[in-house]
């Protein structure tokens, strides 16, 4: 059983109404052609990226739209699947290839995703709480009973 958050704000709503939103965020995207849906990350508030990862099992294209902030030019995330239990598929089908696509407002990038740990984890989970409003990110990370992970997504360089 997770540890109460200490500060009551950092509820979640029914699984329903997080499912329902994750939907609606998709359609917007997909409806406009992917002219919204998408944002950069700016002062108090992270931005949003379209992952698109290979299906671990089936080998088709999976595509997530999860929030990000960038330290220096990688992009940083959190696998938390809306701070239910278990991670979400995206970060299951990484951890088999992390090779993956984003969708940034400027367009697409070809990536390399790894978790942080450590330190490093550390550094950008305090770094991340410069861009998630409301109750604390620590709050409901206590919501759940397993680490959240911090998954970083370097841009592959062109070889030459």
């Amino acid at each position: 059983m997770p540890t109460p958050p200490s500060n009551p704000a950092a509820r979640i709503p029914p699984r329903w109404v997080v499912r329902a939103a994750w939907a609606i965020h998709r359609a917007i995207y997909r409806v406009t052609g992917g002219r919204r849906g998408l944002s950069r990350p700016r002062p108090g508030h992270y931005g949003m990226l379209r992952l698109r990862t290979i299906g671990s099992r089936s080998g088709a294209e999976r595509a997530a739209i999860v929030s990000y902030y960038l330290d220096g030019d990688a992009l940083v995330t959190i696998a938390m699947n809306g701070w239910a239990e278990p991670h979400p598929a995206w970060l299951h089908n990484l951890r088999a290839n992390p090779r993956a696509v984003v969708d940034l407002v400027d367009g697409e990038h070809t990536v390399i995703a790894r978790e942080a740990h450590g330190a490093e984890r550390q550094r950008l989970w305090d770094g991340y709480r410069q861009y998630e409003p409301g109750p604390g990110l620590d709050d409901y990370a206590t919501l759940r009973t397993t680490q959240t992970p911090v998954v970083v997504l370097e841009r592959e360089r062109p070889t030459s």
